[in-house]
């Protein structure tokens, strides 16, 4: 390691040592400081192997815990780190299914480090409830769960997009982290795949584009988020893990469509949310533009690029993703995060492959 970085690492390091405390009464999300906090800290330790940072991911990780406390233990949206304590949103005793279906890799490998099983054995139990629900449409989910049912709610609506992004990418991702042994996981994911391409996938016109948009109640919407790309890349690993091959064509094609949400804005940034244009119109492209703010960085207005509005706010994920993943796109050491050996979790925090049994 470079020496400038071995600092940098150690004045972080004394941080977490004499700063980071979570005995504080304060509600956190389950899901944003499980993938991100949790996910961090277990990343941290495999990459320096400093107990340090396995004690306080052993810290949070019990401080997360009481979100499980529900009548169909589905886990709820927010937890008190200090109290203990746990509840869903003010507005609805719903959880997103995104968030309770992508914590898995995390308490998984929490469990695996400290020989404790509390913390796989009540992320499993989602798993295989969410396995057995009715509700799906041909391995798609809707978009909510109830904490108390523990039913899915808003039947109907299917969408790659958030709220249901990270439960296709985890499914695939267990399989992996677990030695592709949980063949439920593979089973659901292989379905999902299915399920996309027979009820989301379109074309656009003039260029063809491949696109997932979204259904509600039987109705297609030519409308696809910025998160939706996660999807080529996830199909990607699939393949690159010995799945049918032509996940990869479909990842190909996907990326392509990705790179048009930019190529054919005037900033050259994709927006949150585009929609497709179904039918050739003369004087438009593929990629309408019809959300008025709302840019993919900081600013309001990708379509105007001397005055793009900035927000004034950086989000989190910048540096905790985005730049993570240019700096390892760009890096020719390709032992660097072998993908053979780690697999990375929503937030592009790496965790070791668990070896064959």
């Amino acid at each position: 390691m470079h020496p400038c970085c071995v600092l940098k690492f150690e004045e972080a390091r004394e941080w977490v040592a004499n700063n980071l405390v979570f005995d504080k009464n304060v509600d956190v999300n389950l899901f944003e400081s499980t993938i991100r906090i949790l996910g961090g800290l277990l990343s941290t330790y495999h990459l320096s192997r400093d107990s340090l940072f396995l004690e306080k991911a052993k810290d949070i990780g019990n401080r997360l815990m009481p979100a499980f406390k529900t009548p169909s233990k589905v886990p709820y949206s927010d937890v008190n780190i200090g109290r203990g304590t746990a509840h869903p949103p003010r507005w609805t005793s719903d959880s997103t299914v995104a968030e309770v279906t992508s914590i898995q890799l995390e308490f998984r490998e929490l469990s695996r480090l400290t020989g404790d099983e509390k913390f796989q054995k009540a992320v499993d139990e989602v798993m295989k409830h969410v396995h057995t629900l009715s509700g799906k449409n041909d391995g798609l989910v809707p978009m909510f769960i109830n904490t108390n049912s523990g039913q899915f709610t808003h039947l109907g609506v299917y969408t790659l997009g958030a709220r249901a992004d990270s439960y296709y990418e985890y499914l695939l991702k267990q399989w992996i982290q677990g030695g592709k042994k949980e063949n439920e996981l593979l089973e659901d994911y292989m379905k999902a795949i299915e399920g996309v391409k027979k009820h989301l996938l379109q074309r656009s016109q003039p260029k063809h584009l491949t696109f997932v948009g979204e259904l509600a109640h039987g109705h297609f919407s030519a409308k696809m988020d910025h998160l939706v790309c996660f999807l080529p890349g996830t199909l990607a690993l699939g393949a690159h893990n010995g799945l049918t091959a032509d996940h990869m064509k479909l990842a190909e094609a996907l990326i392509e469509t990705c790179y048009q949400m930019y190529a054919q804005v005037e900033t050259g940034l994709s927006p949150e949310i585009v929609h497709f244009n179904l039918h050739a119109q003369k004087g438009h492209k593929d990629v309408e533009i019809k959300v008025p703010t709302g840019g993919y960085t900081s600013i309001n207005n990708v379509q105007n690029p001397s005055n793009p509005e900035p927000r004034d706010k950086m989000e989190s994920f910048f540096l905790g993703e985005t730049l993570k993943y240019m700096f390892l796109l760009f890096s020719d050491d390709i032992d660097l995060i072998n993908l053979d050996k780690y697999v990375f979790n929503t937030e592009a925090h790496p965790l070791p492959i668990w070896a064959p049994a």
